[in-house]
C-alpha cells in the first residue's frame, strides 16, 4: 500500500503557518509524507530557522507581491494572493501528479486560502480546510449573508449599518460588535472592502469545494455552543495543537530566534510571580503606549518578562529601550522573541498580558495561565470575549478617552487579576479540559483519528 502524501497550504503569516505545521507533524507521526507549501518570501525565512524533519518537504510558490512590498498589509496581500497564486498552485500539483513518487493523496488548506480547495478539486485531490482561528470566528465569517439579511452590514462592502451594534448569532455564542468583524478592523475603508470581498469569495469556495472536513485548532469543551450551532460531523475540533503533543523532533516555530536565556531567568523567580507580556507577530504599539506599558509594569512591583519585537513600534526599538533601562532595571527581562509554550508552562508565571491571538489563547489556556487582554485587530476582540465573558479567566485592559491604556490601568488590573483566586481556579479547570481532550478517548483525540482515517481512505 502506498504511503499517504499530504500537501499543506497556510495563509502566509506566522500565526497561520505554525498551527498548520503542528498539524503536519501529527500527520507525519501517523505515516504521512508531508509537503508544506509556503510563499517564496516565507519559505526563505522558515528554512533559515528550521531543520527539516524526516518525511517533510518544504517548497514554495509566489505570493504575487513585489520584494519591496509590505506583507504586513493584510488587505494588499490577500488581493495579490487571490489574483496570482491559484495558477501557480495548479501548475505545482499537476507537476507532482505526473511523478508517481511525489504524487499527493490529500490536500489541507488554511480556510483563509479557501480558493485553493477549488484547485484541489480540479486536480482530483481529497481535501480539508483548517481553521487557525476559533470556531466562533469561523462562524461569524461564514455568516455574511445572514448579517446582510438582518440589516447589520451593507451588502456592497460589509460596513456596519449601525456602527457599534452588537449582535448574537445564537444563544450561548458570545456577542459580537459589528465594528470588530474581520473586514471592519482596518484603518481605511478601501482595505476593509478588499478584505470583505476576499472573505465573501472564501465563503463561496468553501461552499462549492468538494472538501470532506473543516478542522479547528480548538476543543469542543471550549466552544460547545458554537459547535452545537454548526451541528455537523464534518466540523471537527482537534486542538489545542501544541508542540509537546506532536513530533519528538525539536524545531524552531517562528521567524525570530527564541531567546532561551528567559528560561534560566524564570528559574530564578518565585512561583506565580512573573507577568509575561507578548503581543504576537503583527501588533504595533506607538511610542506613547510603549512608555505607559513600561511604566505600568514597573508600578506593579512584580518581575516581568517582556517580548519586544524589533518592529513592535513600527521603527527601531533600541533607543526606546535605552530610555527605559533604569525603569526596567533588574526586575524586568526583555527579549526579542521567546519560546512561548515553554514560558507559559513555567511555574513562575502569574499572568499573561496578550493581544489575544488564537494561538496564544490556546497555549495559555493549555497551561492554566490567566489573561490580561489587550486585543489589536481581527479575531482578537472576539477571543477576548471568550476569555473574559465566557470562560471568565481574564480581565480586559480598558483604554482611556484618548485610546491609551495607562500605567495606572495596567497596575490596577494586574493587582486585581493576581488577587482573584477564583480566576486561577477556573483557568486550571479549563486547562484540565483542554489536556483531557487530547488524551486517548478525549474529544479532540477521537476527532483527529476520524480525520486521519478519512485522509488515508483508499490510499
Amino acid at each position: 500500500m502506498r504511503r499517504p502524501h499530504a500537501l499543506f497550504l497556510p495563509f502566509p503569516a506566522q500565526g497561520h503557518i505554525l498551527p498548520l505545521m503542528e498539524l503536519a507533524y501529527r500527520m507525519a507521526s501517523q505515516g504521512f509524507t508531508i509537503t508544506f507549501i509556503n510563499t517564496h518570501f516565507n519559505h526563505a525565512r522558515l528554512l533559515s530557522s528550521t531543520t527539516t524533519p524526516p518525511s517533510f518537504n518544504f517548497i514554495s510558490i509566489p505570493d504575487g507581491m513585489q520584494p519591496e512590498d509590505d506583507r504586513n498589509d493584510i488587505a494588499k496581500l490577500c488581493h495579490a494572493l487571490l489574483k496570482f497564486t491559484p495558477l501557480h498552485l495548479l501548475q505545482l500539483i499537476n507537476t507532482m501528479n505526473t511523478q508517481e513518487s511525489d504524487k499527493p493523496t490529500c490536500f489541507i488548506a488554511d480556510e483563509a486560502m479557501a480558493w485553493a480547495l477549488d484547485v484541489a478539486k480540479k486536480t482530483g485531490l481529497r481535501s480539508a480546510a483548517f481553521s487557525t482561528s476559533s470556531a466562533n470566528t469561523y462562524t461569524n465569517m461564514r455568516s455574511v449573508q445572514c448579517l446582510i439579511e438582518l440589516g447589520i452590514i451593507n451588502e456592497h462592502d460589509g460596513s456596519a449599518k449601525k456602527p457599534g451594534q452588537v449582535f448574537i448569532l445564537s444563544p450561548g455564542i458570545p456577542p459580537m460588535n459589528v465594528d470588530h468583524l474581520h473586514w471592519n478592523c482596518f484603518l481605511d475603508s478601501e482595505s476593509n472592502k478588499i478584505m470583505f470581498e476576499y472573505i465573501v469569495n472564501n465563503n463561496k469556495e468553501l461552499k462549492n469545494a468538494d472538501h470532506e472536513f473543516v478542522i479547528f485548532n480548538s476543543f469542543y469543551e471550549a466552544e460547545k455552543a458554537v459547535f452545537n450551532y454548526l451541528n455537523s460531523s464534518k466540523m471537527l475540533p482537534i486542538g489545542p495543537l501544541l508542540s509537546k503533543h506532536s513530533s519528538s523532533v525539536s524545531l524552531s516555530r517562528c521567524f525570530w530566534a527564541d531567546d532561551k536565556t528567559c528560561k534560566s531567568w524564570l528559574d530564578k523567580q518565585c512561583d506565580n510571580s512573573v507577568i509575561y507580556v507578548a503581543f504576537g507577530s503583527l501588533a504595533i504599539l506607538d511610542e506613547r503606549q510603549f512608555q505607559e506599558l513600561a511604566l505600568g509594569l514597573t508600578l506593579t512591583g512584580r518581575p516581568f518578562l517582556w517580548v519586544i519585537r524589533p518592529d513592535i513600534t513600527g521603527k527601531a526599538t533600541t533607543s526606546l529601550l535605552e530610555r527605559f533601562e533604569d525603569v526596567i532595571g533588574d526586575r524586568g527581562k526583555v527579549v526579542e522573541w521567546s519560546p512561548q509554550e515553554e514560558v507559559l508552562a513555567h511555574p513562575a508565571l502569574a499572568c499573561f498580558i496578550t493581544h489575544c491571538g488564537w494561538n496564544s489563547t490556546m497555549e495559555s489556556v493549555s497551561n492554566g495561565v490567566p489573561f490580561l487582554c489587550w486585543p489589536y485587530f481581527a479575531d482578537q476582540n472576539l477571543n477576548q470575549s471568550y476569555i473574559c465573558d465566557v470562560w471568565k479567566i481574564g480581565l480586559k485592559m480598558m483604554p482611556n478617552e484618548n485610546g491609551l491604556i495607562t500605567k495606572e490601568e495596567i497596575r490596577g488590573k494586574v493587582e486585581e487579576l493576581v488577587g482573584d483566586e477564583g480566576m486561577k481556579k477556573r483557568a486550571l479547570a479549563l486547562k484540565e479540559m483542554a489536556l483531557k481532550s487530547l488524551d486517548k478517548g478525549g474529544s479532540s483525540f477521537e476527532n483527529f483519528i476520524t480525520f486521519i482515517n478519512a485522509m488515508k481512505d483508499d490510499v
